[in-house]
């Protein structure tokens, strides 16, 4: 192993070493009430993509004490919306700098997207702790390669363009508003976030960065999984982890 991908190796699993000690005491199929991480550790998170999903989530971690930088070809135009966080932990860059600062990286982007992230960036993704995908492949939007993602399932397809990244599918199945308005239903009672993914480590993170939005992680399966992580599909919507440990379990 050369010199810089075995510092990379050991930089990830001191992120998941974290992201355990958080996690002890939970499963990896009932996850709940993990600690905060802005307590002890926080984390490097990139956006690539500043959209509804992006901002939104972006803004969520700022608070919660993580530095984040939001990226889009046009990083001028989020100075607004950097001014808005009122904190020196935010910051706008275009998606090459944003993926160079961060431990974790989320995809908010149109599907459509993906192909051009994989040509720029697909050997930088492929040494992150975690690369959250949040992004929803719709053909009349995306064209060809969001059929390709739907026939083979969007996280199967997302690992296919990125080779070697820690994917997690996560943040699919309800409305971006509703990730910035914490997360419990009208019943007082908190919404599942149902995520998926191959690797445990990433899945650790993900799952204690899940919890500081205030909804509860929830694992269905691995990236084949992902295929019903979508909106309008049995998950799709707003259901407590019960809800959804239960109607993933009718799901192939």
């Amino acid at each position: 192993m050369s010199e810089g991908k075995a510092m990379s190796h050991h930089h990830t699993l001191i992120l998941q070493r974290r992201a355990v000690l958080r996690l002890a005491g939970c499963t990896i199929v009932a996850l709940t009430a993990v600690p905060s991480l802005a307590a002890s550790a926080p984390l490097k998170i990139g956006t690539i993509g500043a959209g509804n999903i992006g901002r939104t989530l972006g803004g969520v971690w700022v608070k919660a004490g993580h530095e984040v930088m939001f990226s889009s070809r046009h990083p001028e135009e989020l100075k607004d919306m950097i001014a808005a966080l009122n904190s020196n932990k935010a910051r706008a860059g275009t998606v090459a700098e944003a993926v160079a600062f961060a431990d974790v990286v989320l995809l908010a982007v149109p599907y459509s997207a993906m192909l051009g992230i994989s040509k720029d960036h697909a050997k930088a993704l492929a040494a992150k702790a975690l690369v959250f995908d949040a992004s929803n492949p719709s053909p009349g939007r995306d064209g060809a390669v969001a059929e390709e993602a739907l026939k083979m399932g969007a996280g199967l397809h997302t690992a296919s363009v990125l080779p070697g990244a820690r994917i997690v599918r996560a943040f699919n199945a309800i409305g971006a508003a509703r990730f910035g308005q914490g997360g419990r239903n009208s019943s007082g009672a908190r919404i599942g976030i149902p995520m998926a993914g191959d690797d445990a480590g990433a899945l650790k993170i993900a799952a204690a960065l899940i919890d500081e939005t205030g909804f509860e992680p929830v694992v269905v399966g691995n990236l084949d999984f992902g295929k019903h992580l979508r909106p309008r599909t049995p998950l799709g919507g707003e259901h407590t982890a019960d809800e959804i440990r239960a109607i993933a379990a009718t799901l192939k």
